[in-house]
């Protein structure tokens, strides 16, 4: 059965958040020291909505086409992680969808810290679906605010003042575009929750 693929807005959205980056990658200069092989955000497991479930699917059966033993180490990576990870999940191991109940959110914020993601190569220490990543992924590193305030890599910005560091604050606005689309795919696929990427890709 096919899959179902990202709704046409996606692509606007990851245009707007990739400009953002870019935009905040111009102002941080060399505080900002993200580079490729650089795996600290690619340790630990975190929240996935559909959205990026989709595309991230629709990235690997790209790979399929293009690189079928990229793909197969893929797959192996993915299926290893999710059985490692099924005992202790805070959610439905069998969907792989995430709990929200109070209890079961306290859990995940402790759970699998240390869990390198599986779309990672070992050897090369590059993201094998780069262009198919999750947002979380797209704004990792530079000075992003949430509830918590303004939060950062700690391995960038270093010696950077408060105000500096405020200065290169990555601002996306896409006017509710992420919510309009994660509706869409509910509508449209009956899917709903967050996932973690291991189980999103898992066959």
């Amino acid at each position: 059965m096919r899959k179902p693929r990202p709704p046409a807005g996606d692509q606007k959205l990851i245009q707007i958040v990739d400009a953002a980056l870019a935009d905040a990658t111009r102002r941080s200069g060399p505080w900002l020291v993200c580079r490729p092989g650089c795996t600290q955000c690619c340790l630990g497991v975190f929240a996935i909505n559909q959205l990026d479930v989709l595309r991230l699917q629709k990235g690997l059966a790209q790979v399929r086409k293009k690189d079928p033993a990229k793909a197969e180490a893929i797959r192996v990576r993915v299926q290893e992680s999710a059985s490692r990870l099924a005992s202790t999940f805070p959610g439905d191991p069998r969907t792989g969808v995430l709990a929200e109940d109070e209890e079961s959110t306290g859990q995940f914020e402790n759970f699998a810290n240390h869990e390198v993601c599986p779309v990672l190569d070992p050897t090369t220490g590059l993201c094998d679906l780069y262009e198919s990543r999750p947002l979380t992924c797209r704004t990792f590193g530079p000075p992003v605010r949430s509830e918590d305030g303004l939060g950062v890599c700690e391995l960038c910005y270093q010696g950077a003042s408060d105000e500096e560091i405020a200065a290169c604050e990555m601002e996306v606005h896409p006017d509710n575009l992420e919510n309009k689309l994660l509706e869409e795919i509910e509508s449209r696929t009956g899917s709903r929750g967050q996932t973690i990427i291991c189980f999103a890709l898992r066959d």
